[in-house]
């Protein structure tokens, strides 16, 4: 009977979407945003289906995510937590695990990173007591300028700490060469780069370890949500602790005694045959996602593909419309041997006597079509960074430039091509009111 209590209300639930009215796009009146949400009945139902378990932490729908996206990311481990940032802080907190042996790295350590990018892919370095040297970099792809690198390089440098910016992927095979030759560690962020693929394979299989997120504006979501992948065995046993509390003990919530061990080992100065549940052997946390949230995940799964070439061909459209302005606009260059899953799209408006970048942005807005800075800019110029410990390798000169001369407007599937022509209109518009073109 409670099954089939069940499916009525899934069948409900159907009714329900299908019979959501879809908002009529209104040039100039109706907001396109630089990213969003796309989502159909069967992200609905899940969730539903999900909530009639009650099973309110990690469950069946984590499983299949963790399983499935792994297989999509080409890595064997895939952990799901709450957030991209949760992902960045367990996968550079992993590093400085004691399982690592002679290889964690220790407080003070140098870890190379950029400024020109989104804080909490360089916040954890700082937390867990390393100090971050930024390095400049490239106007064109956004990303680290490769050639600076190994002048950054001190013996006390322990890893590279990069994001592949707005999904763009970094110049992996000089950074990968680079970790080769003085043994570093490397972290991909690919929280707006998951698709991207350089030389035919996808980002974060280059690293050590790597990071996604699934908040609304990225390439899939769960609402809040991330992971960190691998497929270095230690490092997913240190991740999963750092996720749940820290603990030695590998067994699933609401699991005991899966390696038959609970009560027989001797870990620390703890008492032999101390339970194995209530053993730490890390400074961890508890950033699972709830069931909940990785059901939405699971449907979403089955858009990705497709969510990837919108973006892909969104951009395409706007560098294509864009190009006649590259007078006065520098226009995104994806990375050499890299098919990029871009984020969004970004440009930096050239110096020039007829307008500034605000003057661009404002317009824009005031048309309804939303613009973002490129993250925090510069980010030893944001107020969280005045008494940081940090390290600068070379001038930060184009980071600066960034913060100060670029944008980026959205690429995400739900800008249709009515909203394409729109903006491209609207960009035309105001180069004829400033410029004359």
């Amino acid at each position: 009977m409670s099954r089939d209590i069940r499916t009525e209300i899934l069948e409900l639930v159907k009714e329900f979407y299908q019979e959501q009215k879809v908002q009529q796009f209104i040039p100039g009146k109706t907001t396109i945003p630089f990213a969003g949400r796309i989502y159909d009945e069967d992200e609905i139902v899940k969730l539903v289906d999900s909530s009639l378990d009650f099973w309110l932490t990690t469950g069946r729908y984590a499983e299949e995510f963790e399983a499935k996206f792994a297989q999509i990311m080409h890595q064997r481990y895939c952990m799901l937590v709450n957030s991209g940032s949760s992902a960045n802080l367990i996968a550079v907190s992993a590093l400085f695990s004691p399982l690592l042996k002679s290889q964690r790295i220790q407080p003070g350590d140098e870890i190379i990173t950029v400024a020109a990018g989104f804080p909490t892919t360089v916040t954890p370095i700082i937390q867990n007591g390393a100090v971050p040297v930024f390095v400049d970099v490239d106007l064109n792809t956004y990303n680290i300028n490769a050639s600076l690198i190994e002048q950054a390089i001190t013996s006390k440098t322990k890893a590279i700490v990069l994001a592949h910016t707005l999904g763009n992927p970094f110049d992996i095979d000089t950074v990968k060469a680079i970790c080769k030759q003085h043994n570093l560690f490397l972290v991909e962020d690919c929280c707006d780069a998951v698709g991207s693929t350089y030389n035919g394979k996808m980002v974060g299989t280059f690293g050590d370890i790597a990071t996604t997120s699934f908040y609304p504006a990225h390439h899939i979501t769960m609402g809040e949500g991330g992971s960190v992948l691998t497929s270095n065995p230690i490092l997913k046993r240190i991740a999963t602790s750092l996720r749940d509390w820290g603990r030695d003990c590998y067994c699933d919530p609401g699991c005991d005694n899966t390696c038959g061990r609970r009560f027989k080992g001797q870990y620390g100065d703890l008492p032999v045959g101390y339970d194995h549940k209530y053993v730490y052997s890390h400074l961890g946390y508890n950033l699972k996602v709830t069931d909940m949230q990785a059901a939405v995940g699971v449907a979403q799964l089955k858009k990705l593909a497709g969510f990837v070439q919108a973006r892909k061909d969104n951009f395409n459209k706007l560098k294509s419309g864009l190009t006649r302005f590259q007078e006065f606009l520098s226009l995104p260059q994806a990375t050499p041997k890299s098919d990029p899953s871009w984020f969004g799209f970004p440009f930096t408006v050239k110096v020039n006597p007829f307008f500034k970048r605000n003057d661009l942005a404002n317009y824009l807005e005031d048309h309804k079509i939303l613009t973002r800075q490129l993250f925090a800019g510069n980010m030893t110029r944001q107020p969280a960074f005045k008494d940081v410990n940090y390290r600068v390798a070379s001038s930060l000169d184009v980071t600066d430039q960034i913060m100060s001369n670029t944008i980026f407007i959205g690429v995400y599937p739900g800008i249709d091509q009515q909203k394409m022509d729109y903006i491209l209109d609207v960009f035309a518009e105001f180069f004829k009111i400033k410029t004359g073109i």
